[in-house]
Protein backbone atom coordinates (compact mmCIF):
# COMPACT_ATOMS: atom_id res chain seq x y z
CA UNK A 1 0.00 0.00 0.00
CA UNK A 2 1.12 3.61 -0.95
CA UNK A 3 0.61 6.13 1.81
CA UNK A 4 -2.58 7.38 1.22
CA UNK A 5 -4.12 4.06 0.91
CA UNK A 6 -2.21 3.06 4.25
CA UNK A 7 -4.05 5.97 5.99
CA UNK A 8 -7.16 5.04 4.88
CA UNK A 9 -7.03 1.31 5.35
CA UNK A 10 -5.66 2.29 9.30
CA UNK A 11 -8.34 5.14 10.07
CA UNK A 12 -11.32 2.99 9.24
CA UNK A 13 -9.73 0.35 11.16
CA UNK A 14 -9.73 3.08 13.73
CA UNK A 15 -13.40 3.88 13.66
CA UNK A 16 -14.30 0.32 13.27
CA UNK A 17 -12.49 -0.51 17.16
CA UNK A 18 -13.10 2.69 18.65
CA UNK A 19 -15.65 1.90 19.71
CA UNK A 20 -17.74 1.70 23.62
CA UNK A 21 -17.99 -2.24 22.57
CA UNK A 22 -14.48 -2.22 22.54
CA UNK A 23 -14.38 -1.37 26.72
CA UNK A 24 -16.17 -4.60 26.52
CA UNK A 25 -12.91 -7.12 26.40
CA UNK A 26 -10.28 -4.61 27.36
CA UNK A 27 -8.68 -3.79 30.61
CA UNK A 28 -9.90 -0.07 30.14
CA UNK A 29 -13.08 -1.08 31.97
CA UNK A 30 -11.78 -0.75 35.08
CA UNK A 31 -11.61 2.71 35.22
CA UNK A 32 -14.73 3.31 33.66
CA UNK A 33 -16.54 2.29 36.48
CA UNK A 34 -15.40 5.32 37.88
CA UNK A 35 -16.90 8.57 37.77
CA UNK A 36 -14.43 11.35 39.53
CA UNK A 37 -10.58 12.35 38.25
CA UNK A 38 -9.26 11.02 40.79
CA UNK A 39 -10.83 7.54 40.81
CA UNK A 40 -10.52 6.93 37.50
CA UNK A 41 -6.93 7.87 37.26
CA UNK A 42 -5.76 5.98 40.00
CA UNK A 43 -7.84 3.09 38.62
CA UNK A 44 -6.48 3.28 34.97
CA UNK A 45 -2.78 3.86 36.68
CA UNK A 46 -3.38 0.41 38.58
CA UNK A 47 -4.68 -1.10 35.71
CA UNK A 48 -2.08 -0.39 33.47
CA UNK A 49 0.48 -1.53 36.17
CA UNK A 50 -0.71 -5.05 35.99
CA UNK A 51 -1.60 -4.77 32.34
CA UNK A 52 0.72 -7.88 30.40
CA UNK A 53 -0.79 -11.07 29.93
CA UNK A 54 -3.90 -12.74 29.42
CA UNK A 55 -6.61 -9.90 29.09
CA UNK A 56 -9.77 -12.06 31.25
CA UNK A 57 -6.69 -12.51 34.02
CA UNK A 58 -5.94 -8.78 34.26
CA UNK A 59 -9.71 -7.24 34.89
CA UNK A 60 -9.90 -10.08 37.44
CA UNK A 61 -6.78 -9.09 39.58
CA UNK A 62 -7.49 -4.99 38.51
CA UNK A 63 -11.03 -5.72 40.00
CA UNK A 64 -9.82 -7.80 42.90
CA UNK A 65 -7.50 -4.65 44.12
CA UNK A 66 -10.31 -2.55 43.16
CA UNK A 67 -12.32 -4.69 45.68
CA UNK A 68 -9.32 -4.40 48.34
CA UNK A 69 -9.80 -0.53 47.72
CA UNK A 70 -13.39 -0.62 48.77
CA UNK A 71 -13.38 0.30 45.48
CA UNK A 72 -13.05 4.04 46.58
CA UNK A 73 -9.44 4.05 45.09
CA UNK A 74 -8.26 7.77 45.83
CA UNK A 75 -10.15 7.59 49.16
CA UNK A 76 -8.29 4.74 50.01
CA UNK A 77 -4.62 5.94 48.75
CA UNK A 78 -5.06 9.03 50.77
CA UNK A 79 -6.93 7.74 53.87
CA UNK A 80 -5.97 3.95 54.24
CA UNK A 81 -4.60 3.05 57.88
CA UNK A 82 -1.80 0.16 58.30
CA UNK A 83 -3.81 -2.84 58.85
CA UNK A 84 -5.75 -1.65 55.26
CA UNK A 85 -2.84 -1.33 53.72
CA UNK A 86 -1.97 -4.83 55.08
CA UNK A 87 -4.95 -6.38 53.16
CA UNK A 88 -3.31 -5.82 50.48
CA UNK A 89 -0.30 -7.78 51.36
CA UNK A 90 -1.72 -11.38 49.24
CA UNK A 91 -2.36 -9.46 46.44
CA UNK A 92 -0.39 -11.16 43.02
CA UNK A 93 -0.39 -10.82 39.20
CA UNK A 94 2.35 -12.58 37.65
CA UNK A 95 5.37 -10.47 39.29
CA UNK A 96 3.22 -7.86 40.59
CA UNK A 97 3.22 -9.01 43.91
CA UNK A 98 1.90 -7.84 47.54
CA UNK A 99 5.16 -5.68 48.41
CA UNK A 100 4.91 -4.07 44.81
CA UNK A 101 1.45 -3.68 45.67
CA UNK A 102 1.56 -1.33 48.61
CA UNK A 103 4.71 0.30 47.12
CA UNK A 104 2.72 1.72 44.71
CA UNK A 105 -0.24 2.80 46.94
CA UNK A 106 2.27 4.72 49.55
CA UNK A 107 3.85 6.38 46.54
CA UNK A 108 0.14 7.96 44.79
CA UNK A 109 -0.37 8.99 48.66
CA UNK A 110 2.88 10.93 48.14
CA UNK A 111 2.27 12.24 44.83
CA UNK A 112 -1.43 13.24 45.68
CA UNK A 113 -0.11 15.04 48.83
CA UNK A 114 3.15 16.10 47.73
CA UNK A 115 3.10 17.02 44.12
CA UNK A 116 0.18 18.15 43.47
CA UNK A 117 -1.77 14.79 41.44
CA UNK A 118 -0.33 12.88 38.55
CA UNK A 119 -1.28 15.28 36.09
CA UNK A 120 0.77 17.77 37.08
CA UNK A 121 3.61 15.27 37.49
CA UNK A 122 3.44 14.02 34.15
CA UNK A 123 3.10 17.69 32.55
CA UNK A 124 6.31 19.06 34.48
CA UNK A 125 8.74 17.61 31.77
CA UNK A 126 6.27 17.36 28.59
CA UNK A 127 7.66 18.21 25.34
CA UNK A 128 5.70 19.78 22.46
CA UNK A 129 5.36 15.84 20.51
CA UNK A 130 5.85 13.43 23.51
CA UNK A 131 5.85 12.82 26.73
CA UNK A 132 8.63 10.03 27.18
CA UNK A 133 10.98 12.39 29.19
CA UNK A 134 8.01 12.91 31.43
CA UNK A 135 7.60 9.27 32.02
CA UNK A 136 11.42 8.80 33.03
CA UNK A 137 11.11 11.96 35.47
CA UNK A 138 7.94 10.14 36.74
CA UNK A 139 9.54 7.19 37.56
CA UNK A 140 12.33 9.38 39.86
CA UNK A 141 9.67 11.07 41.99
CA UNK A 142 7.46 7.75 41.98
CA UNK A 143 10.37 6.31 43.86
CA UNK A 144 11.38 8.59 46.01
CA UNK A 145 9.74 6.86 48.82
CA UNK A 146 11.44 4.01 50.59
CA UNK A 147 10.87 1.34 48.82
CA UNK A 148 12.12 -2.54 47.93
CA UNK A 149 14.56 -2.35 44.56
CA UNK A 150 12.30 -4.89 43.52
CA UNK A 151 9.45 -2.98 43.10
CA UNK A 152 11.44 -0.27 40.35
CA UNK A 153 10.79 -2.82 36.97
CA UNK A 154 7.16 -2.10 37.01
CA UNK A 155 8.03 1.16 36.23
CA UNK A 156 9.66 1.63 32.86
CA UNK A 157 11.82 3.91 31.68
CA UNK A 158 11.97 5.42 27.71
CA UNK A 159 15.21 7.17 28.79
CA UNK A 160 16.75 3.71 29.41
CA UNK A 161 15.13 2.55 25.96
CA UNK A 162 12.10 0.99 27.29
CA UNK A 163 8.82 1.13 24.85
CA UNK A 164 7.02 1.74 28.52
CA UNK A 165 4.04 0.43 26.49
CA UNK A 166 2.17 0.44 29.51
CA UNK A 167 2.39 4.05 30.78
CA UNK A 168 1.66 5.04 27.18
CA UNK A 169 -1.48 3.13 27.37
CA UNK A 170 -2.18 5.07 30.69
CA UNK A 171 -1.59 8.21 29.19
CA UNK A 172 -3.94 7.23 26.28
CA UNK A 173 -6.63 6.55 28.69
CA UNK A 174 -6.02 9.79 30.52
CA UNK A 175 -5.22 12.61 27.71
CA UNK A 176 -7.26 11.59 24.31
CA UNK A 177 -10.60 12.85 24.41
CA UNK A 178 -12.27 12.49 20.66
CA UNK A 179 -16.08 11.83 22.40
CA UNK A 180 -16.39 8.17 21.55
CA UNK A 181 -16.33 7.17 24.63
CA UNK A 182 -13.65 4.47 25.58
CA UNK A 183 -10.69 7.03 26.49
CA UNK A 184 -11.16 9.74 29.01
CA UNK A 185 -9.74 12.44 28.14
CA UNK A 186 -9.44 14.00 32.16
CA UNK A 187 -6.27 15.51 31.49
CA UNK A 188 -6.96 19.02 30.06
CA UNK A 189 -3.79 19.94 30.39
CA UNK A 190 -1.57 17.53 27.73
CA UNK A 191 -2.78 16.87 24.42
CA UNK A 192 -3.17 14.13 21.85
CA UNK A 193 -0.23 15.55 19.83
CA UNK A 194 2.22 14.28 22.62
CA UNK A 195 1.27 10.65 23.32
CA UNK A 196 2.85 7.90 21.64
CA UNK A 197 1.56 4.23 20.84
CA UNK A 198 1.83 1.38 23.80
CA UNK A 199 3.70 -0.65 21.69
CA UNK A 200 3.42 -4.68 22.19
CA UNK A 201 4.01 -7.80 20.74
CA UNK A 202 0.65 -7.41 18.83
CA UNK A 203 0.87 -3.75 17.54
CA UNK A 204 4.82 -4.44 16.97
CA UNK A 205 3.71 -7.38 14.69
CA UNK A 206 0.91 -5.35 12.75
CA UNK A 207 3.42 -2.33 12.46
CA UNK A 208 6.22 -4.75 10.79
CA UNK A 209 3.45 -6.12 8.30
CA UNK A 210 2.34 -2.94 7.19
CA UNK A 211 5.98 -1.26 6.82
CA UNK A 212 5.93 1.19 9.89
CA UNK A 213 8.62 -0.32 11.46
CA UNK A 214 11.50 -2.19 10.47
CA UNK A 215 13.51 -2.45 14.05
CA UNK A 216 13.07 -6.16 15.21
CA UNK A 217 12.87 -5.70 19.29
CA UNK A 218 9.52 -4.37 20.87
CA UNK A 219 12.26 -0.95 22.83
CA UNK A 220 12.41 2.27 22.83
CA UNK A 221 14.62 2.70 19.52
CA UNK A 222 11.12 1.04 18.05
CA UNK A 223 8.76 3.34 19.77
CA UNK A 224 10.67 6.09 18.72
CA UNK A 225 10.41 4.87 15.00
CA UNK A 226 6.27 3.88 15.27
CA UNK A 227 5.97 7.39 16.63
CA UNK A 228 7.47 9.48 13.57
CA UNK A 229 5.65 7.11 10.94
CA UNK A 230 2.37 7.49 13.01
CA UNK A 231 2.78 11.47 13.04
CA UNK A 232 3.19 11.89 9.39
CA UNK A 233 -0.06 9.83 9.45
CA UNK A 234 -2.24 12.01 11.70
CA UNK A 235 0.28 14.57 13.72
CA UNK A 236 -2.49 15.64 16.34
CA UNK A 237 -3.34 12.15 16.80
CA UNK A 238 -0.77 9.72 16.10
CA UNK A 239 -1.71 7.35 19.38
CA UNK A 240 -5.55 6.72 17.62
CA UNK A 241 -3.90 4.16 15.21
CA UNK A 242 -3.21 2.49 18.04
CA UNK A 243 -6.81 0.86 18.00
CA UNK A 244 -6.13 0.00 14.11
CA UNK A 245 -2.93 -1.21 15.23
CA UNK A 246 -4.31 -3.48 18.69
CA UNK A 247 -7.31 -4.31 16.62
CA UNK A 248 -5.68 -6.12 13.58
CA UNK A 249 -3.33 -8.11 15.77
CA UNK A 250 -6.04 -9.26 18.74
CA UNK A 251 -9.07 -9.83 16.71
CA UNK A 252 -8.44 -10.48 13.34
CA UNK A 253 -4.98 -12.47 13.52
CA UNK A 254 -3.31 -9.81 10.80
Amino acid sequence: MNQADLKDFLDEKVLFYNHPSFIESNPIQIPHRYQTKEDIEIAGFLTATISWGNRKMIIKNASQLMDGMGNSPYDFVLNHSENELNTLAHFVHRTFNGIDCMTFIKSLKNIYLQHEGLETLFKKHEEPASLQTSISEFKKVFFEINHAARTQKHISDPLNNSAAKRLNMFLRWMVRNDQKGVDFGIWKSLSSAQLSCPLDVHSGNVARKLGLLTRKQNDGKALSELDSKLRVLDSQDPVKYDFALFGLGVFEGF
